[in-house]
């Protein structure tokens, strides 16, 4: 098992990645603290994963630096010790930089960006005490190429990106290794509730829109991130560390034919 002896706390874990990494984590022997807004959801969710013994499913807000220091120690109290730390959470808003407004900024950054420096702040001294883990970062390849209609989001991950090379920079004398992965289209809960909200009607067409993205021909399967999670997780990607991991299907290496009309 890949991740025996890893206590794992995955944030953003009820969406389709987070769950996905709870389950893939389970199954490689790790211990799991899931969290999420809604507690109650996540333990519905939770409970029918093999291994599901091993999650300890907690409410956690990341953008309140008190609420995430109260779970660790809570956690510390019951003897649970994180030492790989997942930010998985997530937020976006539609539009470009002339439709965005300063509260669309202020939700993204305040989740994407404020929320990862939140937790990892909170968390990192007790796994850098306790001689070292890994932080892993959930970016997009929105952070590498921006996406139509999602400039306060490509912003976001972007800064993921920075950041998880600059936690890697500071710490690795510590012990830690930080990286990030870089998916394309994600065929999750998420994105169908979006295309119902914003596309009603036109929910099939644009799924396969959405597969014709990418090169490969389909959408990437949840359960095909939290993979690339494992091995950043576990002890085989040792010497990996600042590393930004793109998951695309193709769309980064290069163009493809043009499709007759």
């Amino acid at each position: 098992m890949r991740l025996k002896n890893k206590t794992c706390l995955i944030t953003g874990a009820c969406g389709g990645i987070g769950l996905a990494m709870v389950e893939a984590f389970l199954t490689e022997g790790a211990t799991v603290i899931a969290t999420d807004l809604d507690a109650e959801l996540l333990r519905e969710r939770c409970a029918p994963l093999a291994g599901s013994e091993r999650v300890l499913s907690c409410r956690l807000d990341v953008t309140n630096p008190d609420g995430i220091a109260a779970l660790e120690a809570e956690l510390a109290a019951e003897g649970v010790f994180v030492n790989v730390l997942v930010n998985n959470a997530a937020a976006i808003t539609i539009g470009k930089l002339l439709d965005a407004t300063v509260e669309d900024l202020r939700l993204v950054f305040g989740v994407n960006v404020e929320g990862l420096f939140n937790v990892t702040k909170g968390f990192l001294p007790g796994i850098i005490a306790r001689g070292g883990g890994t932080v892993l970062n959930m970016a997009s390849l929105a952070s590498v190429r921006a996406m139509h209609e999602r400039f306060a989001y490509s912003a976001s991950k972007a800064a993921i990106a920075m950041m998880t090379r600059s936690i890697a920079v500071d710490y690795v004398g510590q012990g830690i290794r930080a990286n990030c992965i870089c998916p394309a289209r994600v065929h999750t809960p998420f994105i169908e509730n979006y295309l119902t909200k914003y596309y009603p009607g036109e929910e099939e067409q644009r799924l396969e829109a959405l597969s014709r993205y990418q090169p490969i021909g389909r959408m990437i399967q949840p359960a095909e991130v939290a993979s690339m999670a494992i091995y950043l997780c576990s002890d085989e990607s040792a010497m990996v560390t600042g590393g930004s991991f793109v998951i695309d299907g193709g769309v980064m290496a290069g163009d493809q034919p043009l499709q007759a009309a």
